[in-house]
């Protein structure tokens, strides 16, 4: 009995077992979400937190330095905007009126590799669009996705927003809590290790702006000298897209290359060379000056681990893949290599003074024989 009963015992926590996988598999992706949204909150709300420190040493109430925080910071990006969605939307406009030309050209490129004859290139995108006519549900559906997409992002940004711009006004009930899940002992620990990720987090930010303005101002050049039509549009594109480290550039660059291809070869050639000489500046200089003294993470780290982000938290992970990579490599560094060393200097003095200690003993002089 007592045999069938442990046997018992084993499958009831099997199944449980693998009930649970089962549904934190299912939760998974909704948990995804909330953690990135979190930490998203929580990378807005630290740069609003220290400035409104520095306003507060200065006699201003943290509320109002974390409102003027949050304004300077929306009116800067409403300047940049102003600046650059004028002459983008002119120039874009005038792509989209090139659109049919650019397909006309692509279409005799893709003409020329393939083999495929114009007629037949021309009907398969005709027969594409005339889909989308006979079934105009399926059209207004992605159009209604998008829609619903977008506000969707600007409900969340808002919400985030304020969520961080209270969490900023009252950090201390916050770090207090997080502070209370560890015991008395490590708490010192912890708020070290708080501390270097906020410094990081902080790094990472300004590191991602000046990379946007120096990428963007250095392809806006690059891309107006060898003569591509619309530079500011592909320039601003590949800006907002350097936020993924390496590879949003890369993506970035493609569209401008095919649009290039339709004229020359050549002209292709010389915007790709613009590109990859953009692309250095940022990985030898910008990366490494501006981000790697504060994220700490070497350009290795940071390519190989946006891939893996990006496969485990999606399309948005790649977003904050760095903070996430930096996160993780603060946290091994502190519970694991550190203590490793320390635990490892202390054997190693403790091998060295026993071999002393013996050798005391065996110096110290022993006591007279006493006679009789």
């Amino acid at each position: 009995m007592g045999l069938v009963s442990e046997t018992r015992n084993v499958a009831y926590r099997a199944i449980l077992l693998a009930a649970g996988l089962v549904v934190l598999g299912l939760l998974f992706q909704q948990l995804v979400t909330l953690m990135l949204a979190v930490l998203m909150t929580v990378i807005v709300a630290i740069p609003l937190s220290a400035g409104a420190d520095r306003l507060e040493r200065r006699g201003v109430p943290r509320p109002l330095g974390v409102l003027a925080g949050l304004l300077t910071g929306l009116a800067a990006l409403a300047l940049i905007l102003a600046l650059v969605i004028p002459p983008f939307v002119d120039e874009a406009e005038a792509f989209i009126d090139d659109v049919p030309a650019v397909v006309d050209d692509l279409r005799d490129q893709v003409h020329d590799v393939t083999g495929a004859t114009t007629e037949d290139i021309g009907e398969q995108v005709q027969e594409f669009f005339q889909g989308l006519v006979d079934d105009p549900a399926q059209l207004l559906g992605r159009i209604t996705s998008i829609g619903l997409s977008i506000a969707a992002v600007l409900a969340a940004v808002i919400l985030m927003l304020i969520t961080a711009f209270y969490m900023a006004v009252r950090p201390e009930p916050l770090l207090d809590g997080a502070l209370k899940l560890f015991p008395p002992a490590r708490r010192p620990h912890a708020q070290h290790v708080m501390g270097r990720l906020r410094t990081s987090w902080i790094g990472w930010m300004q590191g991602v702006a000046v990379d946007m303005v120096v990428t963007g101002v250095l392809l806006y050049i690059g891309l107006s000298l060898v003569g591509l039509e619309f530079a500011i549009v592909f320039a601003v594109v590949t800006a907002l897209l350097v936020v993924v480290p390496y590879f949003g550039a890369i993506v970035g660059g493609a569209l401008p290359v095919l649009f290039a291809l339709t004229d020359t070869p050549g002209k292709a050639l010389l915007v790709l060379l613009v590109y990859l000489a953009v692309q250095q500046v940022e990985s030898n200089v910008i990366i490494p000056l501006v981000m790697s003294r504060t994220v700490r993470l070497h350009p290795a780290v940071i390519a190989v681990g946006v891939v893996l982000v990006g496969q485990i938290f999606g399309f948005v992970g790649l977003v904050v893949a760095v903070p996430i990579l930096s996160a993780l490599v603060i946290l091994v560094d502190e519970l694991w290599i550190k203590p490793t060393e320390e635990r490892h200097e202390t054997e190693r003095h403790t091998a060295i003074e026993l071999p002393r200690e013996a050798e005391d003993s065996r110096d110290e002089p022993t006591a007279p024989a006493r006679l009789g």
